[in-house]
């Protein structure tokens, strides 16, 4: 054993001494300032290549034509990243020579390459969807080149080579329209559809060896099966990971017994064949069906979904272009709960059936007293308020363009019901932002009252003509026995306006001082009468231009409860003074 032992030292300090002039004689073999080529890589016809492609590395292969073939298709089929693919056609002036010397690394194409030729390009693509280039051949071309790279990631891709007219029957064929479009979206499912395949249609006795997979994700659209395949493969390997590594950190009777657990919930490895090949897609439809509806969603999520037309006789397929949408939120809850003071506005948009909805109102204070105020804005509605508490009513009646105080009390919570009961000949007048039907209503806890607050007696505007000048007018308004704050606003009218008699100047009544702008606010003053029959007060508005026509609005302020809206007054300055 010690000789043996001795040549390999020997062996091994001649290779570390005389090692570095080895390529010297390597390069005398070989001709001046030659270069080794790679590997050529030639392209089959009629049959499917895979092609590894690493990251910012161009891929070449190479191809050669019959003489008869009069055309060709390239079709590169990107995997899961995007790629830049070119097919190029050289031309040589002059064929190698027989006898020329050309080392064993290198390949009769590059040989070939190295010569005198023209290089012209016929076709490039960037991108991670399927591409072809379809079109007649170059007469002259020696060779065609076939460039893939990839810039982002390490990937693959799929390259097939067809001569003649025609499609080469591999691929299955996608419509003329090959979106898929969405016919329904409900809360938990969508329902999708699709124009049929045309290898579908045009090749009836073939229909068994085609299907479609529809598949549905959170994330993305994918452009391909290949690029699905990856993705499921990707999150596997998720769940692994993170099983191997809760395995590391169990003590190890706690790991025995999770151990043939998990043996026995996952399935033995099937081989992969021909039946099986897209199992792992988990399509949610399959067949041949071009109507599908995926259901077992959730709502308020949006979902990308993807069609792939499958032929299962020569394992491809084609991806329509895929499409996404957002299920519908969950109903909410039909009782709504009212905030102290809120005002809330209640709409009824659909005029086809009757419309109600439920409120909620816990008023403050150990007296469980509180006040609910409504206004219906839309005269040619016919709306209901119906209030109860503990299942039993307490009132129902009619909302209309007049406040409705409802007083409450007596109870912790109450439930208020407001129901659309029809339509009637009243023409509706004009709301903002286009509502219709609707109701303002608000509620606020009263527990230092007793009872409804007071109305004035009428809510009519009076005008004084003989104090009214070519700038100024008097006005005034029956008030209440209570301290309370009046407002009024004015607004000029244009020539059109004046002459219909202000019609299209009065506006809807449950329009409050919210609605209105500051610089239509004259004054605002505080008012109070023991009496009610002499709670009167007026106010003199001046600035006003002469011969024109305003419009005159009071509004009663309160601390709680809707602002009372007086009926609007139309006054015409005096011309000539």
């Amino acid at each position: 054993m010690e000789p043996v032992s001795l040549w390999w030292c020997l062996s091994a300090v001649l290779v570390l001494v005389f090692g570095s002039s080895w390529p010297q004689v390597h390069s005398a073999l070989a001709p001046e300032n030659e270069v080794p080529l790679r590997p050529t890589t030639w392209l089959p016809e009629g049959k499917i290549t895979s092609v590894t492609l690493p990251k910012g590395r161009t891929v070449r292969l190479y191809l050669t034509l019959k003489k008869k073939a009069s055309a060709m298709s390239v079709t590169v089929s990107p995997c899961d990243q995007p790629i830049e693919w070119s097919l190029s056609a050289r031309t040589l002036k002059d064929k190698p020579l027989k006898s020329l010397q050309w080392s064993t690394k290198k390949s009769m194409p590059e040989v070939w390459w190295r010569g005198p030729g023209i290089e012209e390009k016929v076709h490039s693509f960037t991108g991670t969807t399927v591409d072809s280039y379809m079109g007649p051949t170059y007469p002259h071309a020696s060779i065609y080149i076939l460039r893939l790279r990839s810039k982002q990631q390490d990937t693959i891709a799929t390259v097939y080579l067809h001569e003649g007219l025609g499609p080469s029957g591999v691929f299955p064929q996608l419509p003329a329209d090959p979106r898929v479009h969405t016919l329904g979206v409900g809360m938990t499912s969508v329902t999708l559809s699709w124009a049929p395949s045309v290898s579908l249609t045009s090749l009836p006795h073939t229909q068994k060896s085609y299907d479609y997979c529809v598949l549905v994700n959170s994330r993305n659209n994918y452009p391909s099966v290949c690029a699905a395949q990856e993705n499921i493969r990707r999150k596997m390997d998720e769940i692994e990971d993170r099983k191997e590594q809760r395995r590391r950190v169990t003590a190890w009777p706690i790991l025995k017994e999770w151990w043939w657990q998990q043996w026995d919930a996952y399935p033995e490895p099937q081989t992969s064949s021909l039946a099986d090949e897209y199992a792992e897609l988990q399509c949610v439809c399959k067949g041949t069906e071009s109507v599908c509806t995926v259901s077992e969603l959730l709502p308020d999520t949006q979902y990308y979904f993807d069609v792939f037309v499958i032929d299962k006789l020569n394992r491809t397929s084609a991806a329509y272009k895929g499409t996404f949408a957002r299920t519908h939120e969950e109903a909410r809850p039909a009782i709504t709960t009212l905030r102290e003071g809120e005002l809330r506005w209640v709409n009824f948009r659909d005029k086809g059936s009757n419309s109600e909805q439920f409120f909620s109102f816990r008023p403050r204070g150990w007296q469980q007293s509180g006040l609910l105020t409504l206004q219906s804005c839309d005269g040619g509605e016919k709306v209901r308020v119906t209030v109860s508490s503990k299942g039993q009513v307490w009132t129902s009646q009619p909302v209309g363009a007049d406040l409705v105080h409802i007083w409450l009390q007596g109870s912790p919570s109450y439930l208020i019901h407001l129901e659309r009961e029809g339509t009637t000949s009243v023409p509706e007048p004009s709301l903002p932002g286009g509502l219709m039907a609707s109701v303002k209503m608000q509620t606020s806890s009263a527990y230092h009252r007793r009872g409804v607050p007071s109305l004035p007696s009428t809510l009519q505007i009076k005008s004084f003509n003989r104090l009214r000048t070519c700038n100024s007018v008097t006005i005034a308004w029956m008030g209440t026995e209570e301290r309370s704050l009046y407002c009024v606003y004015r607004r000029k009218l244009g020539s059109y306006e004046a002459e219909a008699g202000g019609a299209l100047a009065l506006t809807a009544p449950c329009l409050g001082p919210e609605s209105r702008s500051d610089t239509e606010r004259v004054l605002c003053k505080y008012f109070q009468e023991l009496n009610p029959r002499r709670a009167v007060t007026t106010a003199v508005i001046g600035g006003l231009e002469p011969g024109m026509a305003y419009v005159f609005d009071v509004y009663l302020m309160r601390r709680w409860g809707i602002p009372i809206k007086y009926k609007s007054k139309m006054v015409k300055t005096r011309k000539d003074c």
